[in-house]
């Protein structure tokens, strides 16, 4: 697998701080298909674009990029605004998560428009038309979800770790947790900051080796528990050392993801085909009952993957799970469409 780092100028389309750029990690096969499915995949909260293209176990096995990128795909890793090695915002208070979602969709057109430019650079290839899917774990899944039913970009989308009916974190049978707070799409981020302060969270107390009760539902428990520690420890505010697959920012308007209803509108407006992913321990309390949030959506997939918390690709399992992808992209990703300079991604994703 060859890569290519991308950063790509949203400060026009985000109306934020002048000289904003997303980074994109642009994975590529030894040999590009004549027309190729370019898979966009979208991080968690506190987790960079490593997440998808490094090893995450050390253990020598693929990576998730790895693995797609070797049958034909390119795969496309990207950081949210103010995350990763995307540009530092200035006040990420002021980054609501309309912000978030036009800088993904300004990151795809973009990354899009390097493609398809003929010659426009000697390290990337030139696609003439290509199959268009969209990947999301956790708060980038929301964000998928957002971006889909608004912009209708990708002619398939895969919602990894996520419910778009009400995401809930996993924990323990018997353990504590606080009553939901429900925040509507816009509040200011001091009144949510106040809010929680003033509600107990039992489930976020962190034990005597500093990790949250959810660790549980976030790693499985055949993960290795330095590696646990080293990933959950201080999060999500990580003021320790970083690994490299995090990022100690996270937008401040996340809290409202975990709303009732949060993104249920963008959900109802998604036409495209839908793979909603989920491990044993998840934030979809009720998996089966996710299709019924895609009301325009004729195709969607629900898969339950034993032996995985909510962080897919720290699993013994993520293989499994990674091909079960794969095979489910390249069943409902039939037709390609053409990729230009100036796309209209609308068009593309309407299927």
């Amino acid at each position: 697998m060859r890569t290519v780092d991308v950063d790509i100028d949203v400060a026009p389309e985000v109306g934020q701080q002048a000289g904003l750029t997303t980074a994109a990690t642009i994975c590529l096969p030894d040999e590009v298909p004549a027309d190729p499915v370019i898979c966009f995949a979208f991080t968690g909260g506190g987790y960079n674009r490593s997440y998808f293209t490094r090893d995450l176990l050390g253990d020598g096995t693929p990576s998730q990029a790895e693995l797609h990128t070797s049958r034909g795909w390119i795969f496309v890793a990207v950081d949210h605004l103010g995350c990763g090695g995307s540009t530092r915002v200035r006040d990420m208070a002021e980054v609501t998560w309309q912000h978030l979602v036009d800088a993904n969709e300004s990151t795809v057109r973009g990354v899009l428009r390097l493609l398809s430019a003929p010659g426009g650079r000697d390290d990337l290839p030139t696609v003439e038309s290509a199959r268009v899917l969209g990947l999301g774990q956790s708060m980038g899944a929301a964000l998928l979800i957002l971006q889909q039913g608004q912009n209708h970009t990708f002619q398939a989308v895969g919602v990894l770790g996520w419910s778009a009916r009400h995401a809930v974190s996993w924990l323990p049978p018997g353990a504590p947790r606080s009553t939901p707070v429900y925040f509507p799409r816009g509040t200011d981020v001091g009144v949510m900051t106040r809010a929680l302060h003033t509600t107990a969270m039992p489930e976020m107390a962190p034990d005597e080796h500093g990790l949250p009760a959810t660790a549980s539902g976030f790693h499985y428990d055949d993960v290795a528990r330095e590696l646990v520690l080293a990933d959950l420890v201080d999060y999500p505010l990580r003021r320790g050392r970083l690994p490299f697959w995090a990022t100690d920012v996270i937008p401040p308007s996340s809290m409202t993801m975990m709303s009732p209803g949060a993104v249920a509108a963008e959900a109802a407006m998604i036409r495209a085909p839908v793979f909603v992913g989920v491990g044993e321990r998840d934030v979809a309390p009720h998996p089966r009952s996710e299709p019924a949030a895609y009301l325009q959506s004729s195709d969607v997939t629900v898969y339950m993957q034993p032996c995985m918390g909510h962080m897919h690709n720290f699993a013994s399992t993520r293989l499994t799970f990674w091909n079960r992808i794969h095979a489910w992209a390249e069943g409902v990703l039939l037709e390609p469409a053409p990729i230009t300079a100036g796309i209209d991604m609308a068009t593309a994703g309407a299927s």
